[in-house]
Formats: C-alpha cells, structure tokens, sequence
C-alpha cells in the first residue's frame, strides 16, 4: 500500500510539472520525450533489480515460461503507457491540472474495477465498493466544481482526452495483474513495459517539435517527468500492485488527483469552487477507508522483494 501511495504522490506532479516547463509545448511532445526518458530509465532500473532478485531464487524454482501470452501482455502495458501520455496532458491542458487529472485517474479504478470483473467474474470486496464509491463521489464534485468564477472545469475535447487515458491506465494494472498471477517477477514486468513504450515513442520523435527542450526549464521538465514521474513512479507501483488486486490498486492511486489538486491550489494558484473544495474532502476520506479496511486475509501475500 505504502509503495502505491507513493508513486501515486510521485504521479501528482506531472501536470504541475508540465505547468511550470516552458512556453511552446504540446501534449504529444511533452509526452513522448517524457516515455522516451522515463521508459529507457525504467527498462534499466527494473530489469536490473528483477536480475538481482532471480540470483537471489532458491535452486529448483520454476519459473514462467516467455510465450506469445506474456509478450502480448508486456506490449500491451506500454502501448497503453504510450498512449496515456498525449491524452493526459490534453485534458490537464484543456481542463487545468486539477480537474484534468481527477478526471483522468477518478475514472480508472471504476474502469480497473469493471475490467476486472469481465475477466475473472470476480466481484470486487465490499471494502473497495465503498471506498470507491466514496472517492467516487468526491471526483464527481471536483470535476464539476471546477475552478472558482467559471462554469466548470469540463471541456468535451478535455474530458475525452482524460478519461481515455483512465482506460489506459486501467488496461495496464489489469494485465500486470495477470502477469504477476502468472508468476511473473514484477521487475521484469514493468522494464519491459519501459522499454516497449520507449520504443514505441522513439519512432515518434521525427514528427514532434522537441525545440522547447533546448531550454533549461524544459530540460529539468523532460528529466523530472521521465525519471521520477516514469521510472521510479511505476517501479514502486508494480512492486505495489504484487500484494493487491487491480482494483485496490487503481483506487488507491487517487492519491494523484489529490496531490494535483494540492499542487495546483498551493503551487499554480488555482482558485477551486466551494463544491470543489468539498470533492477534496470526500476524495481524502475514500481513501482514508481503502486504507483502513482493504487488507483482510483473503489478500494475496505481499511479493518480498528486496530493492
């Protein structure tokens, strides 16, 4: 739980960083340069610890097997990466950093937990249903809250943009999940989402203006965004993601909207309505549950690794 958390806060600050870079940006490019980075950064990271970890097996240990399943599934998690990162940039651009991020990450554990259910036909705990619901009701007020003084924070170009990339997040924890069922090392599973989405967004860099990355702002931006936001975010929500279903996962990922929120009030200046304030609340108070009540003894142990 402590390791989803805190890639969650590591998350949060991805619109505000993009708020704060330089001036001649657009979605695609901020988000291929930051796949490139933090996909080849989180390729090396976790593919050296899952070496690590494999030295470290009892003799004997059986280990998966690579076939056409797990490849797909790999793939599948960094297109789905790739893909998140124009959509999410296009709703916080669209929408501001705190209401295009609740939008995108409040729509994922709904997705997560529906996906889930179609495909093992295992109904969510009572716990995540509540604390979900909860949280649920918080992004809804936050949402259409908006900003103070405007009608809403709600563009339809913007909310299509965030919620796809909800979808896409909700895809990637649903097929870790199956690889790590599948007795896949963790490690292994997130380097080769890295490296299949830097790869992905590397054919794309011809057709991007990446001028804006000669600046020192949007260096330290690109870094930020690759490395922290990349590279150690999704390490340690893998690691993570081993003790829990997809569903509490997703859920308690809404830690990111609310450290956007948080940043874009303290940091950026945005000035959120009354009933915006008031989704916060509620938003804090879903995960407040999650936390107290969603491990029980029908959890799957945690994955022990040393990192």
């Amino acid at each position: 739980m402590l390791a989803v958390l805190a890639a969650a806060l590591l998350f949060g600050t991805t619109g505000t960083s993009q708020a704060l870079g330089p001036a001649g940006t657009t979605p695609l490019s901020i988000g291929v340069m930051r796949m490139v980075i933090g996909g080849t950064g989180l390729a090396i990271i976790a593919f050296s610890l899952a070496a690590r970890h494999a030295r470290r097996l009892p003799a004997g240990t059986v280990r998966p097997r690579w076939g056409a399943r797990p490849v797909l599934l790999m793939v599948l998690t960094g297109a789905c990466l790739a893909l998140y990162q124009p959509l999410f940039f296009l709703g916080t651009a669209r929408n501001g950093v705190a209401v295009g991020t609740v939008v995108a990450l409040g729509s994922a554990p709904i997705l997560a937990g529906l996906l889930e259910w179609a495909l093992t036909r295992r109904m969510p705990t009572p716990t995540w249903m509540g604390a979900t619901a909860l949280a649920t009701v918080g992004v809804v007020l936050l949402g259409f809250g908006g900003e103070a003084g405007t009608a809403g924070g709600t563009d339809p170009l913007g909310l299509l943009g965030s919620i796809g990339a909800g979808a896409s997040f909700a895809v990637i924890a649903n097929a870790q999940r199956r690889l790590l069922d599948d007795g896949w090392d963790p490690f292994t599973v997130v380097g080769a989402m890295g490296a299949s989405s830097a790869i992905i967004c590397a054919f794309a860099l011809p057709f991007v203006d990446l001028s804006w990355l000669g600046t020192t702002s949007g260096a330290v931006m690109a870094l930020w965004l690759g490395l922290a936001t990349i590279s150690i975010a999704y390490v340690l929500f893998t690691w993570g993601l081993s003790g829990l279903t997809a569903a509490t996962a997703a859920t308690l990922t809404l830690g990111e909207p609310l450290t956007a929120s948080v940043l874009g009030i303290v940091v950026l200046g945005e000035r959120l309505s009354a009933l915006a304030i008031v989704g916060l609340v509620v938003l804090a108070a879903g995960l407040a549950l999650l936390a107290w009540g969603s491990r029980s003894p029908r959890d799957p142990a945690p994955y022990a690794v040393e990192a």
